[in-house]
C-alpha cells in the first residue's frame, strides 16, 4: 500500500518484531509498495534486514486461513522447494502475530525487483515461472494445507443492488464507485451465475486438487539480485485445481499444459468477483481520497470492464 495504515504505527510494528522475531531490531520504515497489504523494512545493527507484512482479515479471508497458508508455505520451503519465500517462525513458533488492525509476519530481506508485466509475459520468463509452478503442483501437500474455498460471498449482485440504491457519503470517491457498481449490475449478475455453475463442476472433480499459490502473477514475483526467481505473498496458498495458477500464464502455455478451459474460467471469474466485492467494502467505508483510494477506484473500473 502507498500510504501507512491508521493502525498499527511504525513504532508498534517495531515493538512487535522485537518481541516476536528480532530483539535487536532498531527501525521500521513503511514501504510504499504493493497493494492490499502494508510492508515495512526492519533494520538491526550489524544484522540482516527483515521484510514485515501486515495482512488484514476480511469476511472471505479469516485470520485462521492466513495462518494455515503461511504455515503450509513454511513447510514447503523447509522441504527445499524452489521459489518459496515463506514467513519466519516467531519465538513462540507461530508465523503471525496480531498487531493493530491486522496480522504481522516477517520474511528475510531479499534485494531484487519485481518484473514488469511485459517482461513476465516473455517466453523465457514464462518458462521459469512454469518450472516453479510444476514443482509446486507436484509437491506433497503439507499437513497445514487448506482446501481452496470460494472467495466470493453469496448473492453478490443482490447485495450490490441493495447498497447502491442511495447516495454514498463515505468519502470523496464514494459516489463514483457507487455509480460504477450500479451500472455494472447486469454484468456482475451474469458473472456470478456462471461462477456458481463452474464451482459445482469443480466440486465434482475435487480429487484433482494440488498445492497452488493462488496468485502467481508478475506482481507477486521477484527477481533477486542473484538472478533467482521467487514467488512472494503466499497467503492464498491452498489445495485447488492447478488451473488456479495456470490462469496467470499466457493462453498458449495453458493449452500446452492441457488446462481445463472451464477451470480457467472459474478462477478468472473468482478474481473479478472477489475484487468487486473488496472494492464494494472499500468505498462504503470512510476514505479520504488517498493514492490507495484512487488505485482502488481504477481497479474497480477495470474489473467491471472485463
Amino acid at each position: 500500500m502507498r500510504t501507512p495504515p491508521r493502525s498499527p504505527s511504525a513504532t508498534e510494528v517495531l515493538d512487535a518484531v522485537r518481541r516476536h522475531w528480532l530483539p535487536g531490531a532498531e527501525t521500521a520504515v513503511h514501504l510504499p509498495v504493493g497493494f492490499g497489504a502494508h510492508h515495512w523494512r526492519i533494520e538491526a545493527a550489524g544484522g540482516p534486514a527483515l521484510f514485515a507484512t501486515l495482512d488484514e482479515p476480511s469476511p472471505t479471508r479469516s485470520a485462521a486461513s492466513f495462518e494455515a497458508a503461511y504455515e503450509a508455505a513454511r513447510a514447503l520451503q523447509d522441504t527445499g522447494l524452489a521459489g518459496v519465500l515463506a514467513p519466519r517462525e516467531s519465538v513462540d513458533g507461530r508465523v503471525l502475530t496480531e498487531v493493530g488492525i491486522g496480522l504481522l509476519s516477517v520474511t528475510s530481506w531479499h534485494s531484487g525487483r519485481t518484473p514488469t508485466e511485459r517482461e513476465a509475459r516473455g517466453g523465457a520468463h514464462v518458462a521459469r515461472t512454469l518450472e516453479l509452478l510444476r514443482a509446486l503442483h507436484g509437491a506433497p501437500p503439507p499437513g497445514a494445507l487448506q482446501r481452496w474455498a470460494p472467495r466470493v460471498g453469496g448473492d453478490l449482485a443482490r447485495r450490490v443492488e441493495a447498497v447502491t440504491d442511495g447516495p454514498w457519503t463515505s468519502g470523496p470517491l464514494g459516489e463514483e464507485a457507487r455509480g460504477l457498481l450500479r451500472a455494472g449490475l447486469a454484468r456482475i449478475g451474469q458473472a456470478e451465475r456462471r461462477y456458481r455453475e463452474l464451482r459445482a463442476r469443480e466440486e465434482a472433480r475435487s480429487a484433482h486438487r494440488v498445492p497452488t499459490h493462488g496468485e502467481p502473477h508478475w506482481a507477486n514475483q521477484m527477481l533477486t539480485d542473484a538472478g533467482t526467481l521467487i514467488l512472494v505473498d503466499w497467503e492464498t496458498l491452498a489445495a485447488a485445481p492447478r488451473e488456479r495458477d495456470l490462469a496467470a500464464l499466457p493462453e498458449a502455455v495453458q493449452r500446452a499444459e492441457g488446462a481445463d478451459p472451464g477451470m480457467l474460467e472459474l478462477f478468472a471469474l473468482e478474481w473479478t468477483l472477489s475484487e468487486v466485492e473488496e472494492y464494494l467494502r472499500w468505498f462504503r467505508a470512510p476514505h479520504t481520497g488517498t493514492a490507495d483510494d484512487r488505485i482502488a477506484l481504477r481497479g474497480l473500473r477495470e474489473e467491471l470492464q472485463r
